[in-house]
Parts: C-alpha cells; sequence; structure tokens
C-alpha cells in the first residue's frame, strides 16, 4: 500500500506558437510545485504551444516525437526533482507522420507512458487523429496514475475504463471552455469512480475562445480539496491511494456492484446512422414522432401507510394535471414506504397499483412511482409505470445497494416504454450511480429517463462565482447547484433525466427533484428543480425534429452518445 502525497495542479495560459517561452514558464511553475512539496506535478492540454490550430500545416512547426527535446527538458526536473510530471504537447509519431494531442507521464527516470486523446473536441481533428493507445494505468512508486485529456471525460467510458484499472487517481489535463469551472463533469467521474482527479485547466483568451481555469484538486467524494480561479498559479492536496481502493461511492462499494452482463450494449453505437431511420428499421420499435410535452417530478416523504401515499400521490398527479403535464415522475417506494419492504412489499395485482392506474387515468397522464413487489417468494425494488389506459409496465432495479441487498433481489433487464411523445427509460435510485446504465438507456433511444430515488445528500454542491469573464449568457455569479450528479447523467447522454427523490430533511433526505435537460452547456438552463415550500416541478420538452429529416436537437441526435469510440470499451463489458 503506497502512502498520501501532496499533487499539483498547475494552470497556465500558454502563448500560442511562442513554445520556448512556454516550455520555460511552465519549466518554472514545476519547479515551483517542487518547491511546495509536491510529488505529481500536473500541467495543462496543449500547454507548451497553445491549442486553437487552423490545420497540420500550421501546427507542423511545433509538432515533437515522445521522448523528444520537450521531454528531456522534464525529464530533467524529474530526475532531479525526484518528481513526477505530466505535460501536454502535440506530439508526432515517427512513424506515421500522424499528430496527436497528447500527455505524457514523466518520472525520474524518464517518459513512464503516454495518452493520445481518444475523444476528440470540435478542434483537434483540423489537425490531429484520434488516439490510439486505449486507456491506461500507470503503477508509479506513488500510486497508479491514469491519463486523460479534455473532452475524454465528457464520456462516461473513459473513466470507468481506468477506474477498472484500478486508478488512484487521473490526471485530467484540458483547455476547457463554455462554463464556469470547476466543471460538473469533473466532479461526477471522480465520485461515480471513487478516485481522486487532479484537473490542470489553462485559462485566458484565444483566437476569441474564452478558456475557463479553475484548476484544482478533487477527492472520491465529490470534495473540492484545492482550486484556483482565473489567472496562472498552482493548488496542491493531498492525494491518499487508500482511499480510492476502496472502490466506493457514497460508502457503496460500487465497483463490484457493476452488472457488467447488462453493459454489452456498450460496445455498439446505434447513432452512427440517422437514428429516425436507425430505430424504425425492417418496421421495428421506431422511435415515437417527436412533439412538445411537459414531464413533472414530485417528491414526498412515503411512509407505511399506503392509503395516506395513495391520497398524496393524487394530490400530485392533479397538480401536474394542473400544469398541463403529460408524465409525472415519483420517488423510489412511493407507494409502500421505505420502511420494512418485507413487510409493505405488495403484487402487480394489488388494489393499490389499480388505484395508482385510477388516479393516471383520472388526471389523464402518465405516472411512474416506486413500490416494494412482492413475486411469489421474491422480493423486488421496483418502479410501476401507468397510463391514462391502465397499467403498462414495471421496471426491476438492477443494481442493489448493500441495504436493499439484505431484503430485494435484482432485476436482470432493462425496461424502455414507447409514449406517444417521447422514448422513457426506467431506474431507480441507486442504479443512476452506475454510468453504464443511463448509458444503455440512451444507446436505445430514450428521449427521457425516470428515476424514482430515495437518496441522501452528496450528491450536489455549490459554487461561490468566478472572476473569470464568461461570454454572455454563461452565467458567473454564486450557484448553490453548481454540481448536480443528475444534472450530468441528462447531459452526457443527451437525455432529459427526471429524478424524483424523497424529501424528507429530518430523516436526511434533501429531495432537489429535477427534470434536467439533453445539453448541460445550454444556458439558460433547460431544467426545472424543486425549490423551497413546493413539492412539484415541470418542465417542457420537445422531442422534435425541425427543418429536415436527420434530427436537429442534441436530444434526438445525441452527439455525446455519436462520438463514443467503442473499439476500446471491452473491459467494461467482461
Amino acid at each position: 500500500m503506497t502512502t498520501p502525497f501532496q499533487a499539483a495542479a498547475i494552470q497556465f495560459e500558454p502563448v500560442m506558437g511562442d513554445k520556448a517561452r512556454n516550455v520555460e514558464a511552465l519549466a518554472k511553475l514545476v519547479e515551483d510545485a517542487a518547491d511546495q512539496g509536491a510529488e505529481l506535478i500536473v500541467t495543462p492540454e496543449m500547454g507548451t504551444t497553445g491549442y486553437c490550430w487552423h490545420d497540420r500545416k500550421e501546427v507542423a512547426p511545433f509538432v515533437e516525437p515522445v521522448p523528444g527535446p520537450t521531454t528531456a527538458r522534464f525529464a530533467e526536473i524529474a530526475r532531479r526533482r525526484d518528481v513526477y510530471i505530466v505535460i501536454g504537447m502535440p506530439e508526432i509519431d515517427p512513424s506515421t507522420e500522424l499528430y496527436y494531442n497528447s500527455a505524457v507521464l514523466i518520472g525520474p527516470q524518464g517518459v513512464v507512458g503516454i495518452h493520445r486523446k481518444t475523444h476528440p473536441y470540435i478542434s483537434e481533428p483540423k489537425w490531429a487523429a484520434s488516439g490510439d493507445l486505449g486507456h491506461r494505468v500507470y503503477d508509479t512508486p506513488l500510486g497508479r496514475i491514469a491519463l486523460l485529456i479534455c473532452m475524454d471525460i465528457h464520456f462516461i467510458e473513459t473513466a470507468r475504463l481506468v477506474a477498472l484499472g484500478k486508478a488512484d487517481v487521473i490526471c485530467h489535463i484540458s483547455n476547457w471552455l463554455a462554463e464556469r469551472t470547476p466543471a460538473p463533469y469533473w466532479v461526477n467521474r471522480a465520485f461515480e469512480n471513487g478516485c481522486y482527479l487532479i484537473e490542470s485547466n489553462r485559462w485566458g483568451l484565444e483566437r476569441g475562445v474564452q478558456f475557463s481555469g479553475g484548476s484544482c484538486v478533487i477527492g472520491p467524494d465529490a470534495e473540492i480539496l484545492s482550486v484556483i480561479d482565473g489567472g496562472d498559479g498552482i493548488v496542491t492536496a493531498t492525494i491518499d491511494p487508500a482511499r480510492a481502493r476502496q472502490g466506493a461511492m457514497r460508502g457503496e462499494p460500487v465497483m463490484s456492484q457493476r452488472r457488467p452482463e447488462l453493459y454489452k450494449e456498450l460496445m455498439t453505437n446505434t447513432f452512427a446512422w440517422n437514428p429516425t431511420d436507425f430505430f424504425s428499421l425492417y418496421g421495428h420499435e421506431p422511435l415515437p414522432k417527436g412533439r412538445k410535452a411537459k414531464i413533472a417530478v414530485g417528491e414526498f416523504a412515503p411512509s407505511k401507510d399506503v392509503s395516506a401515499n395513495l391520497l398524496t400521490i393524487e394530490g400530485l398527479a392533479k397538480d401536474a394535471a394542473s400544469e398541463a403535464a403529460e408524465l409525472l415522475v415519483l420517488p423510489e417506494r412511493a407507494v409502500t414506504g421505505l420502511a420494512d419492504p418485507a413487510e409493505t412489499a405488495i403484487g402487480l395485482d394489488d388494489a393499490a397499483l389499480r388505484r395508482l392506474a385510477e388516479i393516471a387515468e383520472a388526471n389523464g397522464l402518465f405516472l411512474v412511482a416506486g413500490f416494494a413487489e412482492r413475486d411469489g417468494e421474491q422480493l423486488y425494488n421496483s418502479a410501476l409505470l401507468a397510463g391514462p389506459d391502465g397499467i403498462i409496465g414495471r421496471y426491476r432495479q438492477t443494481h442493489l445497494s448493500q441495504s436493499d441487498r439484505g431484503w430485494a433481489r435484482a432485476g436482470d433487464d432493462w425496461a424502455i416504454f414507447d409514449l406517444p411523445f417521447a422514448r422513457l427509460g426506467l431506474l431507480i435510485g441507486h442504479d443512476a450511480d452506475f454510468p453504464e446504465a443511463g448509458r444503455v438507456l440512451a444507446l436505445r433511444g430514450c428521449d427521457v429517463i425516470a428515476c424514482p430515488s430515495a437518496l441522501k445528500g452528496g450528491f450536489y454542491s455549490g459554487h461561490d462565482g468566478t472572476a473569470v469573464a464568461q461570454p454572455a449568457p454563461i452565467p458567473t455569479g454564486a450557484d448553490p447547484l453548481h454540481w448536480h450528479q443528475f444534472r450530468v447523467r441528462a447531459g452526457e447522454n443527451n437525455c432529459h433525466f427526471a429524478f424524483a427523490n424523497v424529501r424528507s430533511p429530518q430523516d436526511g433526505y434533501e429531495g432537489l427533484s429535477g427534470v434536467f435537460g439533453p445539453d448541460t452547456f445550454l444556458f439558460p438552463r433547460d431544467e426545472s428543480i424543486v425549490t423551497g415550500n413546493h413539492n412539484l416541478a415541470v418542465a417542457e420538452i420537445d422531442t422534435g425534429s425541425h427543418g429536415g429529416a436527420y434530427p436537429t436537437t442534441a436530444l434526438r441526435r445525441k452527439d455525446l452518445v455519436l462520438m463514443r469510440q467503442p473499439q476500446h470499451y471491452v473491459p467494461l463489458v467482461v
């Protein structure tokens, strides 16, 4: 077992094309970080040259092989100071003359490893090839170190791959833009994988692009251990590999709770073709014709009194219907209550579920509500979907928490339903802690993921605001819900995510239910959150295409699903 060590994230604004100046400025910052006791020092993406290159011809004078002059410069520092350094640079492969956006891990003995950016942002295809080295974890005397570059981390698969490789820390180097930082994606990737994330981001303006700064160190429990807002600088924090090696999220051993047998679809890319054509192939299960609709989430504290729960549900359904909502999602075990599920569990033919269907019919909406299900001798943590025409189907939770394993059996399949206005997928609570679950539903074409939940705190945090000038309408002021775990779940899958949580502050259930939109970089945010004394949030969605045969919205086009690189993902499904 390795011991805790100090790590540093360097924030830096390179001068585009002034490679000598940038290398020397970075070398000075690395030396300063070593003076502060840092043993692992991370520098930004493309920090040696600048980022916004027009094409191969323009960047050609600045590319280098690895090893090469730049890595030699930092290898000398690493050897003399007995540290590990991550450098971002444009690399040329001499055997192919292809260029890559690369991160290089350098230690006291020289180059340890290279990561070539696998998931390109808009700009890289102008000059660089997509990375061909996969996602590796390097075992060092400090601990197990992984490298990712900027856009890579938008994709749940990249961080999961290195987490399965038992990474203690992800060194994420970036040129992040279009929102204040620390970015919610960064936080989610550390949190869901139970590891540390060192974020080295650039700041400043280059060719009209504003970069966001916010370099930081994030802990396994989503805590921001240290952060810098704007400007060149260094932040340091302690990395404890023993914490990362617990493989835990919110106290749950999530890495051992995964269900790889259910994830095989991660190896497919259903959005490589026009989804309108793909999902209607052979006339089988075409996507519902898109249109505008309203969906709602409601929150309350369900008790063992089923009749009282149904009265509360009826009131929420009436309120949702009065706002023209066509779908209402309610919390985990909203019908039967959270206590004593073995005692309160009911069958699909129970009068309480028939009453739930009557409420849906009376209010002309679709309704998703959790309940403890009894099927013979087996118990399940389930959710029912009812509509104006009665009970439609149910979903059994596939990922059980430690407490639920004491009474419930895990389900063994996903549940997807076509409503008149959207394709709907169901998850329950702890399911959504597993990024693979939402991804499979997105690959199946879901427009909306409904997630009845009973989660206590730990899935959100605020932001004090940033001094980095962002173009309108990106907000820069204080935000008490800057990071919300399920806002990220929505954006990474280009789906609406309807998170309906229990609210019972005296028992630790904080609510904060919401309907989150399919694009996390759209401001003002496309979402509605339950706040204050309210217990309902309603949001308008639009699943339609506008002006052509190919979908024109992120929701139906699913860019972040299309841009995946499944050839790298085999370890996720084994």
